[in-house]
């Protein structure tokens, strides 16, 4: 039985490096991991209490929180914007956060990882997302950290997935949030 990660990323850009970075975690997945890259954040609407409402809840969001419904743990891939985490992740956060107490991602294990430009490789927006998640009921994995500085000139013309250093500690933390994971029954 595989352990299924949702991968969340939270840059739309077309050239994002944390893309590439998500990427490469389904490429080097080890052996009984599937990581699924969720695609369709931009159509996640801003949470608002008035939307979530049960036969009103739009398509975008419900897609979401089936999605995340379905997997055994979370990978969320941070750029950081202004010191701190994007928009669009803070937001899918939101939505798997309700209903209160039963979100989809209450219990689950999560890791929050990440590459920017800085020297810090985004730690400021990959510690506010991990307070987040767990504030929304996510089982953060404090001690399963992977930040990437320099994205800009490191990944200039090196794709994240055959950067061996990168690989490596992707295949160290896909391992370690698998090993907190509770597979699903098929």
């Amino acid at each position: 039985m595989s352990v299924r990660i949702l991968a969340l990323v939270g840059s739309l850009r077309a050239g994002s490096h944390n893309r590439q970075l998500a990427e490469a975690a389904v490429r080097h997945a080890p052996e009984g991991v599937e990581v699924i890259v969720f695609d369709g954040l931009a159509e996640v609407p801003f949470y608002n209490e008035d939307l979530d409402v049960v036969g009103q809840v739009p398509a975008s969001a419900t897609k979401l929180r089936e999605a995340a419904a379905s997997a055994d743990a979370f990978l969320l891939f941070s750029p950081e914007y202004n010191g701190t985490m994007p928009a669009v992740l803070k937001n899918s956060i939101d939505w798997l956060s309700r209903p209160y107490g039963a979100g989809a991602l209450s219990g689950k294990p999560v890791a929050v990882v990440g590459t920017a430009f800085g020297q810090y490789g985004g730690v400021w927006a990959q510690d506010d997302a991990r307070k987040a998640a767990g504030i929304a009921g996510g089982v953060v994995l404090e001690d399963v950290k992977l930040s990437i500085p320099g994205s800009v000139t490191r990944f200039a013309e090196l794709h994240p997935a055959d950067d061996t250093e990168v690989v490596d500690g992707l295949v160290k933390t896909l391992a370690s949030v698998a090993a907190k994971a509770t597979p699903a029954a098929a």
